[in-house]
C-alpha cells in the first residue's frame, strides 16, 4: 500500500526554489553595486579623456586601473546571470536574454580595445576593438531586449514589469540616439555622455530589479492568480 503523502511535502521543494530565488536577486543586487562602483573608480581615477571618450577606455591595456575595470564588468556579468536565476517560473525569453547579455559583457571585459577604442566609419580599427565594441553593443542590445519582454512578461510580477516598462521606455531611444550619433559624429562629447547614461540606466534598472526580486515573498498561488 502506498504511503499517503504527508501535509505540507508538496509544497517544500517550492518553498526552497522560491528561497534560492531570493538569494539570486540580493547577490545580484550586490554583484551590480559592486561591479559599477568598480568600473566608476576606474573610469575617474583613470587617465582617460573624460566625457568626450568611451567609458571601455578605463580597460585598455597598461592603463593603472585595468583590473579594477575588468574585475567591475566581470561582476556586472554575473549580476545579470544571477537576475535570470532570480525571476519566477513562467517567464520566457527573458533569462536566455539575460544569459547571453551576461556572456557578451564578459567577453567586452577579457578582449580589450587598442587605445581611444577606435571603431568605423570615423577610425580605423583592430580585430580587437571590433570583437569589444560588437561585444558591447550586443551585450546591450540584449539587456534592453530582456527589459522589453520582462514589461510584458506576466509571471515576472507586477514590480519587476513596472520597472522593466520605465526602464525600456528610457532605453530605446538612448540607445537609438547613441547609434545614430556614432555614425554620424563618431567619437565625442555627445557619444560619451549618451553612452553614460545607456548604462548608468542598464545599472540601476538591473539593481532595481534584482531588489525587487529578491523581497519578492508572494506565495505561488498568489502569484499565479495576480497574473492571469
Amino acid at each position: 500500500m502506498a504511503e499517503p503523502t504527508r501535509p505540507g511535502t508538496a509544497t517544500e521543494p517550492r518553498a526552497r526554489t522560491d528561497v534560492a530565488r531570493r538569494v539570486a536577486g540580493s547577490a545580484a543586487a550586490g554583484c551590480a553595486l559592486a561591479g559599477a562602483v568598480a568600473v566608476v573608480v576606474a573610469v575617474v581615477a583613470g587617465p582617460g579623456p573624460g566625457l568626450t571618450g568611451y567609458v571601455s577606455e578605463a580597460g585598455v591595456a597598461g592603463s593603472a586601473h585595468a583590473v579594477t575595470y575588468r574585475i567591475g564588468v566581470l561582476a556586472l556579468a554575473c549580476a545579470l546571470l544571477l537576475v535570470g536565476a532570480a525571476l519566477p517560473p513562467g517567464v520566457w525569453a527573458a533569462p536566455a536574454l539575460l544569459a547571453t547579455g551576461a556572456v557578451f559583457t564578459a567577453v567586452s571585459g577579457a578582449v580589450t580595445c587598442s587605445a581611444g577604442c577606435p571603431l568605423p566609419p570615423f577610425e580605423r580599427a583592430t580585430a580587437a576593438d571590433l570583437v569589444h565594441g560588437g561585444a558591447s553593443i550586443a551585450a546591450t542590445a540584449a539587456v534592453v531586449f530582456a527589459m522589453i519582454t520582462l514589461a510584458v512578461s506576466g509571471p515576472a510580477g507586477p514590480a519587476v514589469r513596472r520597472l522593466a516598462r520605465v526602464a525600456a521606455a528610457l532605453s530605446l531611444p538612448l540607445c537609438a540616439t547613441v547609434g545614430l550619433a556614432m555614425l554620424v559624429v563618431g567619437r565625442g562629447t555627445v557619444v560619451g555622455v549618451l553612452e553614460r547614461l545607456v548604462l548608468a540606466l542598464a545599472v540601476v534598472w538591473g539593481v532595481t530589479t534584482a531588489t525587487a526580486l529578491a523581497l519578492d515573498r508572494r506565495p505561488p498561488s498568489r502569484v499565479r492568480l495576480e497574473d492571469l
